[in-house]
């Protein structure tokens, strides 16, 4: 009879034991990590007692790396930014080639991923762009500086951005502009402090891509030299303007010269009345915006 009942108990433990299948078990175990994020240390002792054995079930890949998004020394050891301890893609939202810095208070261009596309770090307290902010980004094509309080950019900042289409430095102090890339098709500088003397006379002659230049709200006595051909939106209003030549849009020297891409130049809120130089504006479709009479 005790032989009967010995077999009898083994008989009902066996079944106990196998009773829930390997998935059901690892699923409990991760349960349990998720729960338990802000615990590091139990996190730490739960992988060493726990991997032997999942390792048996060729599992431990995905431990590794559920423990990894929690707890993993190797995320904090990335290169942090300026202005926190942060790495950048904690700091702001990294997002398919796409990196969103927006009013977060950072005083300097953090470092980017080097297949950053676009960069938007609007509404911050950037001061200064350097040659090294992007020095290793030749991947990008927009970037958004609107809304900080940029003063300076060094020369050559936005030299080997040779993919760039888009570039907004609106909303900041600039007294000048930088050399542009060769192939931007937008750039915005509305609402700085740009004077004349600040705009080289070749600035925007060998863009030949560019369609939209906006540099309202600026200090401009006079409308920009060597506007490219390529340009479709050209606005300058409440600038300084007070004079303006038969060569400013136009060929005096060729009456049949017509702008054909021109579709819009705006000038209203500048002290000059255009009605006085008509013919300054005989190659364009249409007049330009501004004070007349």
């Amino acid at each position: 009879m005790k032989t009967l009942q010995t077999t009898f108990f083994l008989f009902v433990f066996i079944p106990l034991v196998n009773s829930a299948p390997p998935i059901q078990q690892e699923s409990f175990q991760f349960y349990e990590y998720d729960t338990d994020v802000s615990m590091g240390s139990l996190i730490q002792q739960d992988y060493e007692m726990q991997s032997k054995d999942i390792r048996k079930d060729g599992t431990n890949v995905s431990l590794d790396t559920s423990l990894r998004l929690q707890g993993d020394d190797s995320e904090r050891n990335a290169p942090p930014t300026k202005d926190t301890n942060l790495p950048t893609c904690l700091l702001c939202v990294c997002l398919s080639g796409s990196v969103y810095c927006e009013e977060i208070d950072i005083e300097s261009v953090p470092p980017l991923p080097k297949e950053t596309a676009y960069l938007y770090a609007r509404f911050n307290k950037i001061k200064r762009i350097a040659v090294s902010d992007f020095a290793d980004i030749t991947t990008l094509r927009r970037i958004d500086f609107s809304g900080n309080k940029i003063e300076e950019i060094e020369d050559g900042a936005f030299s080997k951005l040779l993919l760039l289409e888009e570039l907004s430095l609106a909303e900041n102090r600039l007294i000048k502009l930088p050399v542009l890339p060769p192939k931007l098709t937008t750039f915005n500088a509305n609402q700085n402090r740009i004077k004349s003397r600040g705009i080289k006379a070749n600035a925007f002659k060998k863009l030949t891509n560019l369609a939209y230049l906006y540099l309202g709200h600026n200090a401009l006595e006079s409308v920009p030299l060597n506007l490219p051909e390529s340009l479709r939106i050209l606005h300058l209003q409440y600038n300084n303007i007070t004079t303006i030549t038969d060569d400013t849009f136009c060929k005096s020297n060729n009456t049949r010269y017509i702008r054909t891409r021109m579709d819009e130049i705006r000038m209203e809120g500048n002290p000059i009345l255009l009605a006085k130089h008509v013919n300054a504006f005989s190659c364009l479709r249409t007049l330009p915006v501004g004070t007349y009479y």
